[in-house]
């Protein structure tokens, strides 16, 4: 039986961490697959990958083989990719086609999931065929993301995302088209990686070439209740030869984080999307996405190149520190720390979240 999880304090000044358990133990793990990533909003596709009617993508959401398909009036549905005879795969990769047709015994379903075809199945009795086509989910889309969830009780994406969609409105984000898309294994639990992206406390130590950039004395972290924003201006460029990614009266870089695990950046010149993933209770895989305007052709500008490569070398220095704390959070030595009130109210409100979804077996009130 999993142990009861201590109090967690909602003072920012008095508030411990999570134990050091919740980023090792296979139960805590179980636990959120369950409670936390089948019970939220998770980008699974996009929008350019299912276009016309009968367009689909198999792939997986909270450790769950799932399939998305364009219906041929335009609307997106999502279904369990688990046929209902004896669970083989109903779809595979990505493609187009007006049914899905399990590849172990050929049952056929349509594009809204009800069941069509069962070869030589005649003689079965008590076989209601309508009782037994795909088992849905929920399926949403906003600008160029699909999204799912297996709870049918959560909050609509809209209401999850209201703060965020109105402070995006200016961003053309259903002109985007993806550019650039790099996947990075990190031997750490995914609590891990989601701390250190919300938090600039290590910026100064941890990251010159972003310090340099920033303002880091103007860096800010704002709360809402299932998402966070980082406020982070960009420096004013020391003397004429100074190389800099973005001039410091560019549009601020703009840090959204939505629980549980993906992030949206917004910058001068493109849009990323970075979804963390749990492989296990010490792995995580995380995929980095960059967009750009479609206007802007095929390819990838020069200068977005340079963000990227900027980008990666971030991304290295973070999976160096994020894999050296998953190996100390295994020391006898420790347990819990405490929070900087002036540079970790972000993490406070992640781990806040993550032990008000552990405790519950629903959906906490969304205000």
């Amino acid at each position: 039986m999993l142990d009861p999880l201590p109090p967690f304090e909602p003072d920012l000044s008095r508030a411990s961490t999570l134990p050091a358990r919740c980023y090792i133990d296979p139960a805590i793990a179980d636990l959120e697959r369950e409670r936390i990533f089948a019970r939220t909003w998770q980008p699974v596709a996009r929008r350019e990958q299912l276009l016309r009617g009968g367009d689909f993508v198999a792939t997986e959401a909270a450790g769950e083989p799932i399939v998305l398909v364009r219906g041929n009036g335009g609307e997106i549905r999502a279904f369990s990719n688990v046929c209902r005879h004896r669970a083989g795969s109903v779809a595979e990769g990505c493609g187009n086609r007006q049914t899905l047709q399990c590849s172990y015994h050929g049952w056929t379903y349509g594009l809204d999931g009800k069941l069509l075809g069962t070869p030589e199945f005649e003689d079965v009795r008590n076989f209601d065929r309508q009782a037994f086509g795909l088992v849905p989910l929920r399926a949403a889309e906003w600008g160029p993301f699909i999204f799912v969830n297996f709870d049918a009780t959560a909050p609509s994406l809209e209401t999850v995302l209201a703060g965020i969609i109105e402070q995006t409105a200016d961003l053309d984000l259903a002109g985007l088209r993806l550019c650039e898309r790099r996947i990075y294994d990190v031997a750490c639990n995914w609590k891990v990686y989601v701390d250190n992206y919300l938090e600039g406390y290590h910026v100064p130590t941890a990251h010159p070439g972003l310090f340099r950039e920033l303002d880091y004395s103007r860096y800010r972290v704002e709360t809402h209740r299932f998402f966070s924003r980082q406020y982070a201006p960009f420096r004013a460029a020391i003397g004429p030869a100074a190389e800099r990614l973005y001039a410091a009266d560019s549009n601020d870089a703009l840090y959204f984080w939505v629980f549980p695990n993906w992030m949206l950046n917004a910058y001068p010149d493109n849009v990323s999307l970075n979804i963390v993933l749990p492989l296990s209770p010490e792995r995580t895989r995380t995929v980095f996405e960059w967009y750009i305007p479609t206007s802007a052709g095929p390819g990838v500008p020069e200068a977005i190149a340079r963000t990227i490569a900027f980008g990666e070398q971030t991304q290295v220095e973070d999976i160096g520190i994020c894999e050296a704390v998953q190996i100390r959070l295994h020391s006898r030595t420790y347990d819990r720390g405490r929070f900087s009130v002036k540079r970790e109210n972000g993490v406070h409100h992640f781990q806040g979240l993550v032990h008000e979804f552990l405790s519950r077996d629903k959906w906490p009130a969304v205000s």
